[in-house]
């Protein structure tokens, strides 16, 4: 999911026979065809029988186009598709958009993560487009009996000399053509593009505005039950015991039985398993929700009851000074290069568990039917839910059918897949049927959580102000199966700022028991160690005496790379320099007179391929009341932003995001329980505290990459570093306590 390794453009390695086919659609239209790999490359070697088409062209000149990926609210619906339609030169007025099953055998790695769409698709898809011209194009010379290369192919038709024919009329010509080699198809100069580049709407948008069927949420099937899944407060709990006798007699209730679960379990490789609960069935949600207050449960909670944050916390606070367990990073000799520090500073940070709380629950619905699974899923991995299942009923992956269904936001938590495990066990189990749909309470309590972290650093400067030692002890959470190894998504890479731009430093961490899963957030890892980071590097500047953005720039050196092209990692100091400079400027940085009570802070981060830099202007009442007024972002996504509507989406909803965050969010465990339990204690962002986000992309010579991610982790320091500007106190732990900051 974060991977950040720099893109490469895929081989095209596979047969023009094996890649693309044509064929007679429905009608008599075009039907193109090709298959991508795992990885969303080409497909080497891949036979007919496992294509699937991408494009329709039906006689009337209608174009239909498949959207491969799943649609989570990041724009991929519309975006991928564009790419095709832009090498086709279809007329996009005539383009409609389809949503894909989950068919990985014919459409290769349908994922939604990481902000990997368009780096993995920008190429492939774009060569299916243009090979689908080209057999326009050639179906046309035929049919005028003149050379292709006279010939054009422009808004869904092709032209020779004032000679004119839609793509409808060539289509079936076009379909006895051999296809041509997609190794060889001529790609568009961008500078030609009409589609990619250009603004467009959101093509599910109009069905989200007039409230259509079609998330997860709204999934139907003849005789379908409603199902309320109750599990055990304390993750990994399991029924000791339960009675049904009043639950069976509230209206609408048909079943309730024990789910035995199968001992789930959660590592590094995500959730695989079964939790074990009590399954309520009945003809509305509504009554089958009401029914659980009537259920008689005990519960054998197991060893994380014993855990809290209060218990985290302490056991962080005490392992301040003291070495880590392991050596992340070790380049120099930090403690003596802090010894002979002009300046010492010392800081400790810490975040807290953060909840998904998507807006749409997490929901599945499952059909069994002769042998044979169907599912209704909003996720965000359709294949890795397919092997779970297939793993947890004993069935083959082939009986199981998936259609992805829009989400209702992912931030990452549709990626496990327990709803849809636990849909497909308890439709078999009932033999109808099944949609299963969380309460919110349950969404927030048995979530998959970014975990806390707590981080112990020191570093030293010199009589120039130059930083000369960084030490920093992460103290997190180890995994559930591997102890030695992070719990998923608390991971600090190190290779993360400041490595190899200091000379000494040292990171070392130590890992505490949890039990409580944990799984990837927007911006994983980024999202919190960009806050602890950011921050310290402002107090660092502070503490010399300069500007923060000339810190940042002085603490960066040089344009250069640190590492090698293709390794993760890899980082390019220009791109970096680039958009802090430029965020400077559009925001007035240092040229701006404020009221009293009011800030400007500065971060940037890289993450997810993005290199982002952001400043926040926020102030704060007399009685601490924090009121961020505007951000303004510059990224550097690449050469191309192929949906500007969508990247401005994208950008602005990342910041609103992270303020959310940094405001107020955050999950508290008491007895290895989740304290809070809905939106009055997760209280998310309102439309009134929203801020005004001004948002500019650089464009730099480099392939295009993603946009789910990369702007959210800047904004949270840029934040924290405003407030100290506004009020001289410095946040070290979030969510930001309002008590704190009164004047």
């Amino acid at each position: 999911m974060a991977d950040d390794a720099a893109f490469q453009t895929s081989d095209f390695l596979a047969s023009r026979r094996a890649l693309l086919k044509t064929g007679l659609a429905t009608g008599g239209g075009l039907f193109l065809s090709f298959g991508l790999d795992a990885n969303g490359a080409l497909a080497a070697g891949a036979s007919p029988m496992e294509l699937n088409a991408f494009i329709r062209i039906a006689p009337d000149g209608a174009i239909t186009i498949m959207g491969k990926n799943p649609e989570i609210g990041q724009g991929i619906k519309t975006m991928l598709p564009m790419l095709i339609a832009e090498e086709l030169d279809a007329d996009w007025s005539k383009v409609t958009i389809e949503q894909a099953m989950s068919e990985p055998a014919k459409y290769g790695s349908q994922y939604a993560g990481g902000s990997t769409a368009t780096p993995t698709n920008y190429d492939p898809l774009r060569r299916i487009g243009a090979a689908g011209r080209q057999m326009m194009i050639e179906a046309a010379a035929l049919t005028w009996k003149v050379p292709a290369a006279e010939c054009v192919a422009e808004m869904s038709t092709v032209t020779h000399k004032g000679k004119k024919l839609t793509y409808g009329q060539l289509a079936e010509k076009a379909a006895s053509i051999p296809a041509p080699d997609l190794k060889t198809v001529t790609l568009k100069d961008p500078k030609t593009f009409k589609i990619v580049g250009k603004s467009v709407r959101g093509w599910d948008s109009p069905r989200i505005v007039k409230g259509e069927p079609f998330f997860g949420i709204d999934a139907k099937r003849p005789g379908m039950l409603y199902a309320v899944f109750v599990k055990c407060p304390v993750y990994g709990g399991k029924v000791k015991s339960a009675h049904f006798d009043e639950v069976l007699k509230q209206p609408g209730v048909k079943k309730a039985f024990v789910v035995e679960g199968n001992g789930t379990i959660y590592g590094n490789n995500a959730f695989d398993g079964l939790a074990s609960g009590v399954a309520i069935l009945a003809d509305s949600w509504w009554r089958a929700h009401k029914a659980r207050d009537k259920l008689v449960v005990e519960w054998d909670e197991g060893e994380v009851a014993g855990r809290s944050t209060a218990l985290f916390e302490k056991t962080a606070a005490d392992l301040k000074g003291k070495p880590g367990q392991q050596v992340l990073r070790k380049d120099g000799d930090a403690d003596a290069a802090m010894a002979k520090a002009a300046k010492v500073v010392e800081a400790s940070y810490a975040y807290p568990f953060l909840s998904h709380a998507t807006l749409e629950p997490q929901n599945c619905t499952a059909e069994f039917r002769d042998g044979k699974l169907e599912i209704w899923a909003p996720t965000q991995d359709p294949q890795q839910g397919r092997q779970i299942v297939a793993k947890l009923l004993g069935m083959p992956e082939a009986d199981i059918r998936i259609h992805m269904m829009r989400c209702g936001g992912g931030f990452g938590r549709r990626l496990m897949n327990d709803y849809m495990a636990e849909a497909a066990w308890i439709a078999r189990e009932a033999g109808v049927p099944v949609k299963v749909l969380a309460a919110r309470e349950d969404d927030i309590a048995h979530d998959f959580y970014r975990p806390a972290g707590f981080h112990h650093l020191k570093a030293g400067l010199d009589d120039k102000g130059q930083v000369t030692a960084w030490k920093n002890h992460f103290v997190s959470f180890a995994d559930k199966i591997n102890p030695s190894k992070f719990s998923l998504a608390a991971d600090q890479s190190p290779t993360d700022l400041p490595a190899r731009l200091v000379d000494n430093l040292t990171l070392e961490a130590t890992l505490m028991p949890l039990g409580i899963p944990t799984g990837w957030m927007r911006a994983p890892n980024s999202n919190a160690l960009c806050f602890v980071q950011q921050s310290f590097i402002d107090e660092l500047a502070h503490a010399a005496g300069e500007d923060p953005l000339a810190f940042h720039l002085k603490l960066l050196g040089e344009p250069r790379l640190l590492g090698k092209p293709g390794e993760r990692g890899v980082f390019d100091v220009a791109r970096a320099r680039s958009v802090l400079e430029l965020v400077a400027q559009t925001s007035g940085w240092g040229k701006t007179s404020l009221p009293a009570r009011t800030g400007m802070g500065i971060a940037h981060y890289y993450s997810h391929r993005g290199y982002f830099a952001e400043v926040v202007r926020a102030s704060v009442s007399e009685q601490g009341r924090v009121t961020v007024e505007k951000v303004w972002v510059v990224g550097d996504i690449g050469n191309q932003v192929i949906n500007p509507t969508g990247a401005l989406n994208q950008a602005q909803g990342s910041v609103i995001d992270g303020v959310s965050q940094a405001l107020g969010l955050a999950v508290t465990f008491d007895g290895g329980k989740a304290v809070q339990t809905n939106f009055h204690e997760y209280p998310l962002i309102r439309m009134p505290a929203a801020p005004e986000v001004e948002v500019v992309f650089l464009k730099s010579n480099n392939p295009p990459t993603g946009l789910g991610e990369p702007a959210l982790p800047p904004v949270i320091p840029a934040l924290t570093n405003a407030i100290f500007a506004a009020t001289g106190k410095r946040i070290r732990s979030l969510p930001i306590d309002a008590r704190q900051l009164k004047a």
